[in-house]
């Protein structure tokens, strides 16, 4: 065939077969679409065959942690199960009762005080610059001196132990006017100085406590740390007590304090050999509080003659009458040998004779103080102290003291439940047998925070 006869053919062939191609083209494009459609949803069935899988990956997880933790649980409930019981088993074999109890109390107190002694001189440095001692006024001078000091020795502290269902109780007190142990030049240091340590057990007290003959709750509230020195029953000393509804009954430390024969310094001896004794009743009711205290007492001396013993008695009437807010507190106190007891020790017990015995000194003292509440932080204290002493000059001799007063008067502001701030003033005096006599007048200010 020759080409030209076959071009026509061709031509329609060839627009046959681009006919055709055009008439599949819709058809493919479906395919494809068809295609792209079934492999989308094959991802998303394994899309949301992983998420499920991961689903339930997540859920066996916490299903194991919470058997775990159950597990754990069930043993630590297993484990307080048993330690309930143990304290329950511990519980049922001590004594019934609350346990014991620790309790720490105290106050923190500052003082500054200005001082102007009649006597010539000034007490040397130590008790008779920071507190009122009777026995340390300087007597006999012509001229006047004046000091100003400035100490904490009075600050206290209370560790209390209590163990109520046994009926026990340890008590320790301690204080810092023992002074020792610095100066003040650099530091002002000072000791730890014991003031109470006892044990209680119901109504029975051993250790060292304030002696039984002295009623502490009738002592008026003075910025000074006793305030009526002379007229006050004050010592501390170990002792056994006994103690049943309003009445003590005690046994106590014995000391002797001597004047020797003709005068001269204080013989302390520590050679009794029976303790002193105390019988006390308390009565108290809405009225205030009442008490009488009667002391018996060997004094003892070993001397060159041999040992002296010699019996002395003492008794102690004090109290307190509250008058609505207000109250007046009082004391007196004497007897024969009655001494150390009485006002700071500013007599002896008793006083030797030409042969080295004992012959008792007699001493009598007390003293009146009255509370007044201004306003609720607003308080004063007026305070008159007293004492007198019978001495024998033929055997003291006349450089022994015979009488000593004080009057005091402050104002305290309670600024807080806890803290007060207070002024005071004291005049005091001093006088010998031979008549020689000195004064005191302080001005004291004072800072207290209890807790």
């Amino acid at each position: 065939m020759k080409l030209g006869s076959m071009r026509p053919a061709l031509g329609l062939a060839l627009i046959l077969g681009a006919t055709t191609a055009l008439a599949d083209a819709p058809t493919r494009e479906a395919e494809l679409e068809a295609r792209i459609a079934e492999l989308e949803r094959m991802v998303k069935q394994l899309v949301e065959a992983q998420a499920s899988q991961q689903e339930s990956r997540q859920e066996s997880q916490q299903e194991a942690r919470e058997a775990r933790q159950a597990q754990m649980q069930g043993g630590r409930h297993a484990e307080v199960e048993a330690r309930l019981a143990k304290l329950e088993e511990e519980k049922a074999n001590r004594p019934s009762g609350p346990g014991t109890e620790f309790k720490f109390s105290g106050f923190m107190k500052h003082d500054m005080m200005m001082s102007r002694y009649s006597g010539g001189s000034m007490p040397a440095r130590g008790l008779g610059r920071d507190f009122y001692v009777p026995g340390l006024i300087p007597v006999g001078g012509e001229s006047s001196t004046t000091d100003f000091d400035s100490h904490i020795r009075e600050s206290r502290f209370i560790f209390n132990v209590l163990r109520p269902d046994d009926g026990l109780q340890a008590y320790l007190e301690f204080d810092f006017s023992a002074n020792t142990g610095g100066d003040e030049r650099l530091t002002n240091t000072t000791s730890p100085n014991i003031r109470q340590a006892f044990l209680r057990w119901n109504d029975v007290l051993i250790g060292q406590a304030w002696t039984t003959f002295f009623n502490v709750g009738a002592l008026p509230e003075n910025l000074d740390f006793i305030g009526p020195s002379e007229g006050t029953i004050f010592a501390r000393q170990s002792q056994i007590r006994w103690t049943k509804g309003n009445w003590q009954f005690a046994i106590e430390n014995p000391e002797t304090t001597v004047t020797p024969f003709g005068g001269g310094g204080r013989i302390v001896t520590d050679t009794a050999s029976v303790p002193d004794v105390v019988a006390r009743y308390n009565h108290s009711g809405d009225w205030g509080s009442f008490t009488v205290a009667g002391l018996g007492r060997q004094l003892a001396i070993d001397g060159p003659s041999g040992v002296d013993r010699e019996m002395a008695f003492a008794l102690s009437v004090s109290g307190k009458v509250n008058m609505g807010k207000n109250d007046f507190r009082w004391m007196v106190s004497g007897g024969p040998g009655i001494g150390r007891y009485l006002g700071l020790n500013t007599t002896n017990d008793a006083v030797l004779n030409a042969g080295g015995e004992l012959d008792t000194i007699d001493a009598y003292g007390g003293f009146v103080s009255y509370r007044h509440h201004w306003n609720d932080q607003w308080r004063s204290n007026f305070t008159y102290s007293m004492l007198s002493i019978d001495n024998n000059t033929n055997l003291t001799g006349f450089g022994v003291n015979e009488s000593a007063s004080s009057a005091h008067v402050n104002l305290i502001y309670q600024a807080t439940p806890h803290l007060r701030f207070g002024m005071e003033y004291i005049y005091a005096k001093r006088e010998i047998e031979s008549g020689a006599s000195g004064n005191m007048n302080r001005v004291q200010f004072s800072t207290v925070l209890g807790f």
